[in-house]
C-alpha cells in the first residue's frame, strides 16, 4: 500500500504549512528561471560564435578558391614555358628558384 501524506498531529503533509511549500515551491522556481535565463545567455552567445566562425569559413573558402585559380594559372604559364623554352630554361628555372631559397637562407640567419 502506498504512502500518501496521511494526517499527523492534525495537521495535513505531515504537519508543514501551506505557505511554507508555496514559498519553497516559489524560491525552486526562481532558482530555475535563473538557471533557464543563464542557459539561454550560453545558447545565444554560442549563435553568434556559430555565425562568427561561418563567416570565417566563408572568407577563408574565398581566399582559397582565389589562391587555386592564381595557382592554376601559374602551372599553366610554367607548362607553356617548359614546351617552348626546352631543357635549358627548366634548368634556369632551378637555379633561380635555389638562389631565391640561398638569399632567404641568409636573410634569415
Amino acid at each position: 500500500m502506498a504512502y500518501r501524506g496521511g494526517i499527523r498531529g492534525g495537521q495535513p503533509n505531515g504537519g508543514f504549512d501551506g505557505s511554507y511549500l508555496e514559498r519553497h515551491n516559489d524560491e525552486l522556481v526562481d532558482g530555475l528561471s535563473s538557471k533557464v535565463a543563464a542557459l539561454k545567455k550560453v545558447t545565444i552567445a554560442i549563435g553568434e560564435d556559430v555565425r562568427e566562425q561561418n563567416r570565417l569559413l566563408n572568407d577563408m573558402d574565398s581566399e582559397f578558391d582565389s589562391s587555386k585559380g592564381l595557382l592554376q594559372s601559374t602551372m599553366k604559364r610554367l607548362g607553356i614555358v617548359a614546351r617552348s623554352g626546352g631543357k635549358n630554361m627548366i634548368c634556369y628555372l632551378i637555379l633561380f628558384c635555389l638562389f631565391v631559397f640561398f638569399v632567404i637562407y641568409c636573410l634569415s640567419r
